[in-house]
């Protein structure tokens, strides 16, 4: 809303200097105003929480010769849960403050944004009112995963028809630039300057494999205090690079990178997302005043996923969110390998949880696996010169 006033200012020469044309300014004010508004409706977010008698449930785990989760977190009952409101009101105020509201691929990260959150707050408020930790039924969650991964496909699809958004490939072949090629239904693959497979209309199908698998893998990441918001933070942070550089066509053109005009408001978007993530880990920072719950690791996740796709970066996810994706890797083989025969490969899973088995602080387990995410970062910003 700012942003069109400055701008309706500006055109009537009322303001001879329009600052917020830059999408850069823009993100760095979005970030601030995002920090400033979690640290001050964070206190009294924790006190209404309180009130509401919103505490986390501790599953309990009984491994022998380890030792027990609930026996471990038995602390952290109580502790005021569905925090992930703080996230997504920090969030939203900015972009719809300092976003171009006309732009369609800001109403489609704000659509996924409540989407998301909704999903999420109704599986913390049944493991709430049930007092237990199973909350909404997978297969429910799944579901309207799904349905927001079809819309989300869907949406790029016909917006890109339409003539609202528009995605452009330069690409090499034996040395010589060649394309433009156009359209969301290509995908990037990193390292490799001469190959964007066309997916067709299966790239709706694609929509919802990424925006699964990065909701999940966030939400199973969610399991010690500020682990998943702290990673979130780096990874957002890279993905706000990753958005500049797909709406500058020079940049994008000499990386031989996907240029996404309309994503200029996507960097804006990001950093709103990064002040957002930074005052929830002020309050969520080991000891934890407040947990995320799915409200919030659920709406991350979907929000990252669609980042991604509207970036054409969603291979390159895998690499950033190199944490997020050994998470839910440890979950997948421990389930299978269980099945088969009987036996774990982890003491527990998620993968934190076993080093938390094995006797190591949690301080040191979240520092760590934020050391290994800042490495992951940076691995995936040098794919994009080494292409």
């Amino acid at each position: 809303m700012i942003y069109h006033l400055v701008d309706f200012l500006h055109n009537q020469r009322i303001l001879y200097i329009n600052p917020f044309q830059y999408e850069t300014l823009r993100a760095g004010v979005a970030l601030t105003v995002a920090l400033l508004i979690s640290l001050a409706v964070g206190p009294r977010t924790i006190a209404i929480l309180r009130l509401l008698k919103a505490g986390q449930p501790i599953r309990k785990v009984t491994i022998a010769g380890a030792p027990d989760l609930a026996e471990m977190h038995g602390k952290k009952a109580g502790t005021p849960t569905m925090g992930g409101v703080l996230i997504v009101i920090s969030l939203v105020v900015p972009v719809l403050l300092f976003c171009n509201l006309a732009n369609p691929l800001v109403w489609l990260l704000l659509l996924v944004t409540a989407g998301f959150s909704a999903l999420g707050f109704a599986d913390d408020f049944l493991k709430i009112t049930k007092r237990n930790a199973d909350g909404l039924p997978a297969r429910h969650k799944v579901l309207g995963q799904v349905v927001l991964g079809l819309f989300v496909g869907v949406y790029l699809l016909l917006m890109e028809r339409w003539g609202l958004v528009m995605v452009e490939y330069t690409y090499q072949q034996a040395g010589v630039a060649v394309g433009p090629t156009r359209g969301y239904a290509h995908l990037l693959v990193p390292f490799v300057k001469w190959f964007y497979p066309a997916l067709g209309l299966y790239f709706v199908l694609h929509a919802v494999i990424v925006l699964t698998a990065s909701s999940n893998a966030v939400n199973l990441t969610d399991g010690l205090d500020g682990l998943a918001i702290g990673i979130m933070a780096i990874v957002a942070t890279t993905f706000a690079i990753l958005t500049y550089i797909a709406c500058n066509r020079g940049l994008a053109n000499y990386l031989m990178l996907p240029y996404v005009p309309q994503a200029q408001d996507v960097v804006v978007f990001m950093g709103a997302l990064v002040g957002a993530c930074l005052g929830f880990l002020w309050f969520n920072a080991y000891p934890a005043d407040m947990f995320m719950g799915d409200t919030g690791s659920l709406t991350l996740g979907g929000i990252i996923g669609t980042v991604a796709l509207i970036s054409k970066q969603e291979v390159l996810l895998t690499i950033v969110g190199g944490i997020f994706v050994l998470e839910a890797l440890s979950v997948i083989l421990q389930v299978i390998w269980f099945r088969a025969t009987r036996r774990r490969i982890f003491l527990m899973s998620p993968l934190h949880h076993h080093y938390e088995k094995k006797g190591m602080a949690e301080s040191k387990i979240i520092t760590r696996f934020w050391i290994v995410s800042v490495l992951m970062s940076l691995i995936g910003l040098s794919t994009l010169k080494l292409r």
